[in-house]
C-alpha cells in the first residue's frame, strides 16, 4: 500500500492547519498577539477565571506549553493569576481590561481568515466541512 500525501486526511489537515496558523498570525500580530495566546484568550473570553489545568484540557496542549503561554500573557498584561478559593494549589487565570479590549479586533481577524480560507465553498459546503472536521476531532479525542 502506497502512502499518498495528497490523499492523506492527516497530511492535508496538518498542511491546512499550518496555513491557517500563518494567516492568523499575520492578522493578529499587529494586536500584539501570538496564535497560542489567541487560542487561550478564546477560552477565557468565553469563560473567564479558568485554571491552568482547565486550559490544558480545553486546548489539548502540554502543561509546560500552557505554563509558558500564560507566563508570556502575564508579562504582556493580558492576564492576572489569583488564588483559587476552592483549591489553594491552583490559580485562576483572569483577563485584564487590555485583553478584554482586544476581543472584537482579534475575533474579527480570525473571522477574516476563515472567510478567506473557505471562500471557494458554498454556505452548505462550509457547514458540512466544519461538521465533518468536528466529527474527526471528536474521534481522535476519544
Amino acid at each position: 500500500m502506497d502512502f499518498k500525501k495528497d490523499a492523506s486526511a492527516g497530511y492535508l489537515a496538518n498542511h491546512m492547519a499550518r496555513l491557517f496558523a500563518l494567516a492568523l498570525h499575520d492578522r493578529i500580530r499587529p494586536l500584539g498577539l501570538a496564535p497560542a495566546q489567541f487560542m487561550t484568550l478564546l477560552e477565557l473570553w468565553e469563560d473567564d477565571g479558568l485554571t491552568q489545568k482547565d486550559l490544558v484540557q480545553r486546548l489539548d496542549v502540554e502543561q509546560a506549553t500552557m505554563a509558558n503561554t500564560l507566563k508570556r500573557m502575564e508579562r504582556d498584561g493580558l492576564i492576572t493569576r489569583t488564588e483559587n478559593p476552592e483549591d489553594r494549589r491552583a490559580q485562576l487565570v483572569r483577563l485584564t481590561p487590555k485583553a478584554k479590549a482586544l476581543q472584537e479586533d482579534a475575533t474579527s481577524a480570525a473571522t477574516g481568515v476563515n472567510e478567506e480560507a473557505l471562500s471557494a465553498l458554498s454556505p452548505e459546503e462550509r457547514q458540512a466541512f466544519v461538521s465533518l472536521m468536528s466529527r474527526v476531532i471528536g474521534a481522535l479525542q476519544d
